[in-house]
């Protein structure tokens, strides 16, 4: 098989990106490991799980850390608004708030003393805990300030930390990593379609050129394949926005996403927080705009023998929360599970080197890992593009059968019946 130079080029690029995150793996463990370090041991568990959830600031190299801006709320202090960088990596407690491996916890105990405060650092311990009424043992981490451990409390979340184990006495409203690239993306969204914009109205009626050129085959292939087809050619203008704004939305966040380095490497769409907010628009977008034939379907469908609708009903009815739920999984664990697999790959260096006592080890595990992380890479490529398509498509479709009318399909049915009786 004769392979071409841009075939050469473009797996070059890859291992290179290749290497670059292997690299950043080294370097954050090496800066957020310690407990696993000191042990002599390497967890690709935990540091696979650190490296896809979200956090306070960009690590881009061991040691330099671009910071981001924190917005932090207590009811019994009030805001604190700051740079992340002020923690100094997790060696400062401010207004008892600690940066806790990249992200902001709060220190539980109310004695620890307010303001700026120099804390020896956070450390983690494996505890035994009665979680839902079974003994389980969970890593619970502490802040050291003169010699004096203090309990952490766990992070917050969109539910006041309830889901997470428990209520937490702040909110955390910073611009996260993940924030950050989904700022970043509606940001590049508004700038290109701006262009494109500009390009149509200058070449109105001409062949499309530069940037409109390149993104005029997602659109038509988005009208032909998705809209018209799901929604209708009556209807599927109303909602070409709409729909238009989840495929690249979606998709520019997945490729920031793949960049191994700063503005890149967030877990956006891997964040089940984001698919949920993403699922609930398509919900309301499409039972805002049910026609009466849809809710007539969904709770008393014409025709069917009312035993069987006291069956089908509550079938129905559960149905609008199951699709957009199945829209929030389904893009969750795809993206999650591509950044799972090529951080396990990654890990395969530290694991066949024996965390750098076995050096032909870890050549071993550099060759083979960074192969399959490039392969790897090209999949996730194509998962980038495939994600984005299905989530806009299943939509679509949603939406179409909430703006159907379904006269031709009652007629037939309606004639079929009688002709067979």
């Amino acid at each position: 098989m004769k392979v071409t130079k841009t075939q050469a080029l473009a797996f070059g690029i890859l291992l290179i990106i290749s290497l670059f995150a292997t690299n950043a793996v080294r370097a954050q463990d090496h800066e957020h490991g310690h407990e696993e370090e000191a042990a002599g041991e390497y967890d690709p568990v935990g540091t696979v799980m650190h490296h896809i959830a979200d956090a306070n600031e960009f690590h881009v190299w061991k040691g330099i850390h671009i910071p981001l801006p924190c917005f932090l709320y207590a009811a019994d202090h009030g805001w604190t608004i700051l740079s992340s960088g002020k923690f100094e990596h997790g060696h400062k407690a401010i207004d008892r708030y600690v940066l806790n491996h990249g992200r902001v916890n709060r220190i539980a105990d109310p004695a620890f003393p307010m303001g700026e405060v120099h804390i020896e650092g956070v450390h983690g311990h494996k505890e035994k805990m009665m979680v839902k009424g079974k003994e389980k043992e969970v890593e619970v981490f502490y802040a050291e300030h003169e010699g004096k451990q203090f309990k952490l409390e766990k992070s917050t979340t969109w539910d006041g930390g309830m889901m997470g184990g428990g209520i937490t006495s702040y909110y955390d409203f910073s611009i996260t990593k993940n924030v950050f690239t989904m700022l970043l993306a509606a940001l590049l969204l508004i700038l290109i379609f701006s262009a494109v914009s500009q390009g149509y109205k200058r070449n109105e009626g001409q062949a499309p050129n530069g940037i409109q050129s390149f993104f005029e085959p997602f659109f038509v292939f988005i009208r032909d394949e998705v809209a018209k087809p799901m929604i209708g050619e009556k209807k599927y203008e109303r909602f070409m926005p709409f729909i238009m704004t989840l495929f690249f939305f979606i998709l520019f966040c997945n490729l920031l996403g793949l960049l191994p380095f700063f503005p890149g490497g967030s877990n956006v769409t891997g964040n089940i927080g984001v698919t949920f907010v993403l699922a609930v628009f398509a919900f309301i977008v499409t039972n805002l705009n049910g026609n009466k034939h849809y809710w007539e379907h969904i709770f008393w469908m014409p025709g069917i023998p009312a035993w069987v609708k006291t069956i089908l009903t509550p079938v129905e009815v559960l149905g609008l929360v199951i699709k957009p739920f199945s829209l929030m999984i389904r893009l969750f664990a795809n993206i999650s599970a591509g950044h799972i697999i090529i951080l396990s790959l990654i890990g395969l260096v530290f694991v066949f080197g024996n965390n750098g006592t076995n050096f032909g080890g870890g050549i071993a595990g550099a060759v083979i890992g960074g192969a399959f992380t490039a392969f790897m890479n090209l999949i996730e490529l194509l998962v980038a593009f495939l994600q984005a398509f299905v989530f806009s498509l299943l939509t679509a479709s949603y939406i179409g059968a909430a703006v159907d009318e379904g006269h031709g399909h009652d007629h037939d049915h309606d004639h079929d019946y009688k002709h067979a009786h």
